[in-house]
């Protein structure tokens, strides 16, 4: 992530844990954060891990996609790019993202806010995906709907695979 978006990042972090009423201590305690990581994220000079945002995400009792809605460039890791395409505003709530997993990736995915959902839609390529221990395989043009409440896996074999992924949140289970 460049300099820029992890300063636009840092600001919008630091403003949503204010208004939730929340110390540095008490969020990075909750997210599983030392202090000084999260105040170097805050400050624009962290480097988040995609598990990282989703845990702060979680604790701020916020969609994913409201944490990283400032941001317009693709979040990285290790072979995968995630970009949010639209936050949907009716209920239940509905975040939409554009994924891209490198050949020979394997991600796992912590668990999400309580009841959430995800539905995969393959545009390119194949991977497994799913919860551990019950991923489905998947080829261009196919999808799956699992709970993303639990810890979940995304693995390609030897080519890219690109997908719309739709993360579905449980009524009242996050704020708005």
């Amino acid at each position: 992530m460049d300099r820029l978006s992890l300063g636009t990042l840092g600001h919008h972090l630091q403003r949503l844990r204010q208004e939730k009423g929340l110390s540095l201590s008490q969020l990075a305690a909750a997210a599983g954060l030392a202090k000084s990581n999260l105040s170097r994220l805050e400050q624009g000079v962290g480097n988040p891990t995609l598990d990282t945002i989703w845990r702060l995400a979680v604790q701020l009792d916020v969609p994913f996609g409201t944490l990283v809605a400032p941001i317009n460039v693709p979040l990285g890791e290790e072979g995968v790019q995630v970009r949010l395409l639209d936050q949907g505003q009716d209920r239940p709530r509905v975040d939409a993202y554009w994924m891209r997993c490198a050949p020979h990736t394997l991600r796992h995915a912590e668990a999400h806010t309580p009841g959430a959902r995800e539905t995969l839609t393959v545009i390119a390529g194949s991977l497994e995906a799913g919860p551990e221990g019950a991923t489905t395989p998947l080829a261009a043009g196919d999808s799956v709907t699992f709970a993303a409440d639990r810890p979940h896996l995304y693995r390609t074999g030897e080519t890219w695979a690109t997908l719309l992924l739709s993360v579905i949140y449980a009524e009242g289970g996050e704020t708005p």
